[in-house]
């Protein structure tokens, strides 16, 4: 062979891509992550449906006739007139006309001549109702049920069990502490309580608690 014979040297063939290493590890973390509030949706519902609603602290009906602005207070008696979603209340004393919202733009929640309590906040002449209890002892409720609002996050950590259940016994006597009275709780939202309670000049104020404590104080009724 010539010293000048130059010998080809033999194509490169190309390398297959290296799959990248832990590419089916993070894809299983990825289903667990997935997975895991499903598998703990069935177990978690049931302790956020333990203590994680407050039913809004029962008030003895007061005559109509001596309604005043409240956040709190509950009327007694019969139903004289429905007009859609509200409808008349009557006792010996007088009449109250009824809010019921939302709640019953579908269909009447009384009927006609049938006894009831309706229990919610005053104002501007209207009784706006959170519940009503009929004669039997049924309650309906009108109002928010209370919780965070559908769509948060907090709603998702209690339909998976990982919200906080506060200790309302504690709020309570916190509130009394900065001088309130006449404590009465209306409903919960995602981090706090809504509280009607009498400050010390013996007007009404709607509190709003939160669960670490903090208590912020909304305008006079």
């Amino acid at each position: 062979m010539s010293q000048n014979t130059i010998i080809a040297a033999a194509p490169e063939q190309p390398r297959k891509p290296e799959r990248p290493r832990g590419g089916r590890n993070r894809r299983g973390l990825v289903v667990g992550a997935i997975a895991a509030p499903l598998a703990l949706g069935a177990a978690g519902l049931s302790l956020a449906q333990s203590g994680q609603t407050v039913a809004p602290t029962p008030v003895a009906p007061t005559a109509i006739s001596a309604l005043a602005p409240s956040g709190a207070i509950a009327a007694r008696g019969e139903v004289a007139e429905i007009f859609g979603n509200k409808f008349v209340l009557q006792d010996g004393t007088g009449r109250a006309l009824v809010e019921t919202g939302r709640a019953g733009e579908a269909a009447p929640l009384v009927a006609k001549g049938e006894t009831v309590s309706v229990q919610g906040r005053f104002e501007k002449g209207f009784l706006h109702a959170r519940q009503i209890t009929r004669a039997d002892g049924t309650v309906v409720a009108v109002g928010p049920a209370g919780g965070p609002p559908p769509g948060r996050l907090d709603r998702l950590r209690e339909r998976v069990g990982l919200s906080s259940a506060p200790d309302t016994a504690a709020l309570t006597e916190q509130v009394q502490r900065r001088g309130y009275s006449e404590i009465r709780f209306l409903g919960r939202g995602p981090r706090h309580y809504e509280v009607v309670a009498k400050a010390q000049d013996g007007r009404e104020r709607l509190l709003h608690v939160g669960f670490d404590g903090g208590i912020r104080e909304k305008p006079a009724l």
